[in-house]
């Protein structure tokens, strides 16, 4: 285990923060975190593999300490979040690598292992989201996504994350005393509130109908690992089904008593990825 390092780095035209962790002599992991949360997400599981693997958590752009967009109409969507990934790929020198994505960075991870990174994503974890996405999990998320709250209080926004965020499922207390720290932001009024843009919320068009990406998954031949939470309701156990038979087959791992999304933050989430990830 190691020490994490704050590193800042210049990509697609944007400042992107990268939390760093182990030796960047070992075997490159990339761990990319979900629609509203940060890099720092993954502390957990970042410090112990940080053992075998030079491991780099980014915060997206808009979140935690990454830059904001000026456009957010072309800004906060899929084709920037691939350029900043090819930006720190490229800044670290990385060939061949490993990457863990959590929801938005699943499907991030699942479109990089189709196109520009097929063939150097040789493991790829999809943390419960799969290539169709039901519209009642997205309208879910972007409801509160697009209304982040203001307190007075840090515990406050602790208890709101408790709250919104209990399809984690159970997490101690250094969790949820880490995930207040690194998701909160003062506004100019003093106030606390979540460190993300509001805007990110236009991946979610809640108008819109069952997000498919059927096609580029298919095209998807790293060796996969597929996590669903047992009361997912963004990965349905319908989708997860399909996923086995078609694109890289994964392996599927349920993780009980979690809805959306699995934290990897605990002992026995952690060995499920040591054991892919070192096969």
């Amino acid at each position: 285990m190691s020490e994490r390092r704050s590193a800042y780095i210049e990509a697609a035209g944007h400042e992107m923060h990268v939390s760093e962790w182990g030796d960047p002599s070992n075997p490159p992991l990339i761990m990319w975190h979900g629609l509203a949360r940060t890099g720092r997400d993954f502390d957990e599981a970042a410090s112990a593999l940080s053992d075998q693997f030079f491991v780099t958590c980014p915060d997206t752009l808009g979140r935690g300490l990454s830059s904001w967009v000026h456009d957010h109409e072309t800004g906060y969507s899929f084709p920037t979040y691939a350029q900043t990934a090819l930006a720190m790929i490229e800044h670290y020198a990385f060939d061949n690598l490993r990457w863990v994505g959590t929801s938005m960075g699943g499907l991030l991870g699942i479109i990089m292992a189709a196109t520009t990174l097929k063939g150097r994503i040789s493991h790829l974890v999809i943390n419960d989201v799969g290539p169709e996405i039901p519209a009642e999990g997205s309208r879910r998320i972007a409801e509160y996504v697009a209304k982040p709250p203001t307190f007075d209080r840090v515990s406050e926004l602790r208890d709101w994350l408790r709250v919104t965020y209990r399809s984690f499922g159970e997490n101690t207390e250094s969790f949820w005393h880490r995930m207040a720290d690194t998701s909160m932001r003062r506004t100019d009024a003093g106030r606390i509130s979540v460190h993300y843009d509001p805007r990110i919320v236009r991946l979610l068009d809640e108008d819109s109908p069952d997000i498919q990406i059927w096609d580029i998954y298919d095209q998807v031949t790293a060796k996969s690992l597929l996590l669903r939470g047992e009361n997912s309701d963004v990965l349905t156990p319908e989708v997860a089904a399909e996923m086995l038979t078609r694109g890289p087959k994964p392996r599927l791992e349920l993780i009980e008593d979690c809805g959306h999304a699995p934290t990897l933050a605990n002992a026995s989430q952690i060995a499920l990825l040591r054991e892919f990830l070192s096969s």
